[in-house]
Parts: structure tokens; sequence; C-alpha cells
């Protein structure tokens, strides 16, 4: 019995020599006959492939399951996340509401306590953007509205959200505005709350600058700019944008309107307050008694 298995033994070493050799000279072969560069070799290699990968199919069916039971698994856990998201984003979408429908209330209960009218003539025309400047140093769009539609220069444009810019230049059946952003802009404003008057100044950037701050230490990032009413160039409370600040630590407003999708745009019709030309029609003279005590108080 000794002796039998010493000669299994004497066997299995050559035996293992004689395969790893073979293997070795097969897979020399293989090596060589992919590296060949020849028509007859590359016609031969084709047909080996042709002949081959597709009798595979069925040993790569395990692996390309589990590479799309992977995908799928991430992609699940992408919709998940994203739907945690939204949820999160609906409850407070919805206390927001709460809250604007509360202050809506309140408003039109002070507007009926104080017998407000609003101002019929504080309409809005609504125009297609035709074109843009497409020039770095003019920012303007080309609206499909003009003198017929009764549009004037100086008007206001807003994309539904906020400011963009103001009328300038109107023909019959066309107008031109100047966006906020371009370099001739000024627009005067205020940042709530704390109530401070500014100038946003356009630069041709993305995120105008504000100009002729006052108290720099009351304002913060993501107060809302609006437009002030001054100098009659805006209606009041338009609504312009956010504060923010750039890496050099200046204050810019990000705007609210989206100026990458300028498709349509409303003209405010804004005729401005009446001048007041004549002030003693507003304020009454002093009668002789109110003169008198104003003498006697001096």
């Amino acid at each position: 019995m000794a002796k039998d298995r010493s000669n299994n033994y004497d066997y299995a070493g050559p035996l293992r020599r004689l395969l790893f050799v073979v293997l070795s000279l097969v897979l020399i072969a293989i090596f060589l006959v992919w590296r060949i560069d020849s028509p007859r070799v590359e016609r031969f290699r084709l047909h080996v492939t042709d002949r081959i990968v597709p009798n595979f199919d069925w040993a790569m069916a395990p692996v390309t399951g589990t590479v799309n039971l992977l995908r799928d698994f991430q992609s699940y856990q992408r919709i998940a996340e994203q739907n945690q998201e939204l949820r999160r984003e609906l409850r407070k979408m919805q206390s927001w509401k709460e809250a604007a429908l509360q202050l809506e209330q309140e408003n039109a209960r002070l507007l009926d306590l104080n017998n407000v009218r609003l101002d019929p003539r504080l309409t809005f025309v609504t125009g297609v953007v035709l074109a843009d400047s497409g020039s770095p140093f003019r920012q303007s769009v080309l609206l499909n509205v003009g003198v017929r539609d009764g549009l004037v220069d100086g008007w206001a444009t807003m994309d539904g959200i906020g400011l963009v810019g103001r009328i300038s230049g109107v023909a019959q059946n066309t107008s031109r505005v100047i966006l906020l952003t371009d370099a001739s802009s000024r627009i005067p404003a205020i940042v709530q709350p704390s109530g401070q008057r500014v100038i946003v100044a356009g630069d041709n950037t993305a995120a105008p600058p504000i100009d002729f701050l006052e108290n720099p230490d009351l304002i913060r990032p993501g107060d809302r700019v609006v437009s002030s009413g001054d100098g009659g160039v805006f209606p009041a409370g338009l609504l312009i944008g956010q504060v923010a600040a750039d890496p050099g630590g200046r204050l810019r407003v990000r705007l609210a309107a989206d100026y990458e999708r300028l498709e349509f745009l409303r003209v405010l019709r804004s005729y401005g307050s009446e001048p007041v030309r004549d002030s003693a029609g507003v304020v009454a003279p002093l009668t002789l008694t109110e003169q008198v005590e104003g003498t006697a108080s001096e």
C-alpha cells in the first residue's frame, strides 16, 4: 500500500508541471495572437470573438443582473432621499401658506377699515421676449409690445417674481428693456427689515452691487431688497432680490428674477403721482389768530 501511494505521488508531480507548462504556452499563444498586427490574424481574432463571446451570455447574466440590481438600489435610495426632502419642503410650504393666508386676511381687513381703493391704472401688459442684446457690455432684451399697447419709457418690467428692468425705447410694435444688470442701470431701493436706502447699480454681472449704503452693519445676507419708489423711477415695493456677499466682502443683490429663462415679461403701467404745482392749495395760509399765537410763542 505504501508503494502505491509513492507511485501516485511520482505521477502527480510531473503531471502538474506538464499542465502548468501547457497552460503557460496557451496563454503565451493567446497573448501573441492578440498582439500581432496582421490582417489575417485580425480576421482570425474577429472570427474567434464571434464564435465564443455570444456563447458566454449565460455566464455574464449573473454579473449583469447584479449590476442592474445595484443600480436600481442606488436609484431607489436617491428617490427615497428626494422624497424625504420634498416632504420637508411641503411641510415648510404649508406653514408659509398658512402665514400668507393670515397676512392676506389681515391686509384685507385693514384695507376695508381704512376704506382703501387701489389705483385701477396699476395694471400690466405681458410681452414676449424676442431677442437679447448678445453683448457683455449692454444688457437688454427686445419685447413684442410697443406704442400700440400704450407703453411709455421708464415703465418697470417683471418676470412674475422679481424686477427685471425698465423700458428704454419704444417703437410701434416693439420696445427695448434695459436690465438691472446693465452698467447704466441705477435703481433706488430699500433693504428690509433695516429700512436702509441704497442704490442697486448694474455692472454687467448677474449680481449687481449695492452702493451708497449708510450703515452696512444693519444689513445681513438674505435681507430682502425692494424698490423704494424714490425719484418716480419705479413703483415702491417691487421685489428686486436678496442681499448676498461676494468673496471680497462686497454686498451684492442676488436677483429674484430668473435671467436665464426670460420668456415673458410684465410691463407695469405706472403713471406716477401727480406733481404738486400749487403749494397754497395743499397748505392753507395761517389765520390771524394763529399768526398772533405763533409770534407770542416766539
